[in-house]
Parts: structure tokens; C-alpha cells; sequence
């Protein structure tokens, strides 16, 4: 892929925010510099990053993409209120459930990788 002004803005918002969709992508770049940039635009350059495993991919419950800058594996925390992805560091856990989980026999399938998500919503405050 070469290298232009458009993606490098991509690729920049992307290290900054982590987890994100098309839409925050453009929000970011447009608050850092000014710089327009349609969603269309950073769709493409977010899924052409993705195909070539720069982003790993993932719906969210709202039906919208997000990429992520940490392509090996590892868990997630999504928020299904806010619709934000979190990184969980417990790598240990994720060894042990993809050790499971690929010692087993699903039959009919074979299994190319295992993603782990957990799917929370935040807490209310008890008022006292």
C-alpha cells in the first residue's frame, strides 16, 4: 500500500484512539487539524488497513465497525450502552479459554481463531 497523507491521518487517529468506527476516526482528524476527510473516505482506508492485518475488525451491537490497532489476540470489554470497546489485560485468561476451546471439536467447523468478548453496561449509582 502506499503511503499518503490521508491514510498516515487514519493510521495516526487510529494509534491515538484505539478502538474506533469510521465516524470518530473523521471527529478526531477534524479536531486535530482541520482537516476534512469524508466517513466514506476512512471507511475504506480503516477496511483496506484491515484486509492487509495492519486493524483487526469487529461489529458492534449498534450494526457499525470498529477497527483495532492490537491485532493479536486478546479480550475485549464492550460496553453495549456507549458502544466502546476496552482492551482487558489478563492474558493468562485468554491463553486458557483458547487453549479449551481449540481442544475441542465443533463438528463440521474447524476453527480459525478465538475472540473473546465480554459484554457489560455501566453501572448506576445507588443514591444514599
Amino acid at each position: 500500500m502506499k503511503v499518503t497523507p490521508q491514510r498516515m491521518a487514519v493510521h495516526d487517529a487510529m494509534l491515538a484512539l484505539r478502538h474506533a468506527s469510521a465516524d470518530m476516526v473523521c471527529d478526531f482528524i477534524a479536531s486535530k487539524d482541520g482537516t476534512k476527510v469524508t466517513v466514506a473516505s476512512v471507511y475504506n482506508i480503516l477496511s483496506s488497513l484491515a484486509l492487509h492485518g495492519i486493524y483487526n475488525h469487529r461489529l458492534s451491537s449498534n450494526n457499525k465497525m470498529y477497527f483495532d490497532v492490537v491485532t493479536a489476540d486478546h479480550i475485549h470489554l464492550y460496553d453495549m450502552v456507549n458502544h466502546t470497546f476496552t482492551d482487558v489485560s489478563d492474558d493468562g485468561a485468554c491463553m486458557e479459554a483458547t487453549k479449551a476451546l481449540l481442544s475441542k471439536r465443533f463438528k463440521g467447523y474447524k476453527l480459525d481463531r478465538i475472540d473473546i468478548q465480554i459484554l457489560a453496561h455501566p453501572r448506576t449509582r445507588k443514591h444514599k
